[in-house]
């Protein structure tokens, strides 16, 4: 190499390294390294990316940016991140310039294998198209009544047997694969009206659950590495592309046979009235549309109501066992309710679930498992596309073409937010005064179910499943975690448990808890 070479060459990386010294001045946050950006950071923390960004998040006060790729011309656009868990941004993000921040090129280009153009994963008019016709579907009366009888029916003919066969036989379950198989066929049920019976007898392997699982783990890891890494991944067919290409297959054979049998159904006016289901009201619009739309129809419907109520009723079970005042409390109300409802005879309250007015009536119920979502939300995080240059309510500058990643887990963690006992799980905070009413939170403060216009539409729907399961494992059974097992987070879409959650299922004595109350009512209505 001669001399006017070995020059250049020096002169280039001295002029890289002041150009990449004042682009990472005004970056705060995690470490930015040259030409890796902050990735090394992301792989070392990939075991705990959830609680290292609420880190990052808590010293940088709220809001931070960083760069995943440090290169010229595109640190500064396609490879800057701007992470936030403040609810004035997350607002202004969310609804306020709803317009400028859709899902994106990135985001969309990295989920389009597993959830096309769905409901999740698009914008514009075809988000706007399947956001009213569900809308449509999700304010009925009927379809809450029918979340019910699916409900209903898993609980009494399947996953209370489950557990009670446990309890007798002194053996250990996995509480997060029960329940994500009992969500599974609610969900199934409902977006296409078939029940799968993934909780019957035996526990059968589900292809198309065990595929789903795989491929939105494998997205996830499309999500973390940077665009051209993935891509090429994909091209060599290395690592978790792989698996993800062989469970879209299955997912896809799965998918077929369904929305083929009910074209069939459909057009020779067999059931059309029987079918009620989301994905028939959606074949049965004027418009023509693909096999491939409607897959993904009914994908990102499973995908919204299968895991994500599963796996927030695994926290939630697991912080009941952590916190028996609170399951004391949760007790003390199912068993009032009830008391009013079916009288003093216990047996009468274990006949059958819980009816939809029961239900209604749980409102410590309802805020314990919103504190558990507050903790430990089943999306923890989310991220949008910059469409025109912007300035942040806390006067962050975020450039066109840039990401924003909005951090729920971190929401729930910030003590700026919540107070000074923000990692406590304290149902109480949600309840008002008088302790008889779930208090209204400022909407930005907890977006597990999203806000804005993209407010999650079986949000009512979910709370109505988790309570009544809920209900009905605390009234039978008292829990405990399987000694040696081990608690920990699963790096996905949605935050599973790595381990799933093992747990030793005991009998449940309800008369200590009707003695007490009927000694309160009896003094209550002394005094009076």
């Amino acid at each position: 190499m001669d001399a006017a070479t070995a020059l250049m060459i020096l002169s280039a990386i001295a002029a890289y390294l002041i150009w990449f010294t004042l682009v990472t001045r005004s970056l705060k946050g995690p470490r930015v390294w040259p030409l890796l950006g902050s990735l090394p950071g992301l792989i070392q923390h990939a075991n705990r990316m959830h609680d290292w960004i609420a880190d990052n998040l808590r010293a940088c006060g709220g809001t931070y940016q960083t760069c995943i790729c440090a290169l010229p011309f595109l640190a500064r656009k396609q490879c800057l991140v701007t992470v936030t868990c403040d609810p004035k941004n997350l607002e202004h993000i969310l609804k306020l310039r709803f317009d400028n921040y859709p899902k994106g090129p990135t985001w969309q280009s990295a989920f389009h294998d597993l959830l096309g153009e769905g409901i999740f994963n698009s914008d514009g008019d075809t988000w706007l198209f399947q956001r009213k016709t569900a809308a449509l579907e999700f304010t009925t009366r009927t379809l809450r009544q029918a979340m019910a009888r699916w409900v209903n029916r898993a609980i009494k003919h399947r996953f209370c047997p489950i557990l009670a066969t446990a309890q007798k036989e002194n053996q250990s379950v996995d509480l997060q694969d029960l329940l994500l198989r009992l969500t599974f066929d609610n969900i199934c049920g409902l977006a296409f009206g078939q029940d799968p019976q993934t909780l019957a007898a035996g526990l059968p392997d589900n292809a198309f659950a065990l595929s789903f699982d795989r491929a939105t783990e494998a997205t996830l890891q499309r999500f973390i590495l940077p665009e051209i890494l993935w891509k090429l991944k994909r091209w060599l067919r290395l690592g978790m592309e792989v698996s993800l290409s062989r469970s879209l297959k299955h997912i896809d054979q799965y998918l077929s046979h369904i929305i083929k049998n009910r074209k069939l159904e459909l057009l020779n006016g067999n059931g059309s009235h029987h079918h009620d289901d989301l994905l028939s009201r959606f074949m049965r619009k004027k418009e023509s549309y693909s096999e491939e739309f409607l897959q993904h129809v009914a994908l990102n419907f499973i995908l919204a109501g299968r895991d994500t109520s599963s796996v927030a009723l695994s926290w939630f079970f697991w912080l009941c066992v952590k916190n028996p005042r609170v399951e004391e409390n949760i007790l003390n109300e199912l068993c009032t309710v009830l008391l009013s409802t079916r009288g003093d005879n216990i047996s009468t309250w274990l006949n059958e679930p819980l009816v939809f007015d029961e239900v209604d009536r749980l409102v410590y119920l309802k805020a314990a498992l919103s504190e558990t979502l507050r903790l430990y939300p089943s999306v923890p995080e989310d991220s949008k596309h910059v469409v025109k240059d912007d300035v942040l309510p806390n006067g962050t500058f975020v450039p066109a073409g840039s990401a924003v990643t909005y951090s729920i887990y971190s929401v729930g963690r910030m003590k700026f937010i919540w107070g000074e006992d923000c990692l406590e799980f304290k149902p109480e905070r949600w309840l008002s005064p008088e302790g008889d009413k779930i208090q209204v939170q400022d909407s930005y403060k907890f977006v597990s179910f999203n806000a804005g216009p993209r407010l999650c539409l079986g949000k009512d729907l979910a709370y109505l499943q988790m309570k009544s399961i809920a209900a009905a494992v605390l009234l039978r059974h008292r829990l405990a975690v399987a000694p040696g097992h081990r608690v920990e987070q699963k790096m996905s879409l949605t935050l599973f448990m790595k381990y799933g959650l093992k747990v030793n299922v005991y009998p449940r004595d309800l008369k200590p808890v009707l003695e007490k109350l009927t000694t309160i009512k009896s003094v209550t209505v002394g005094q009076k």
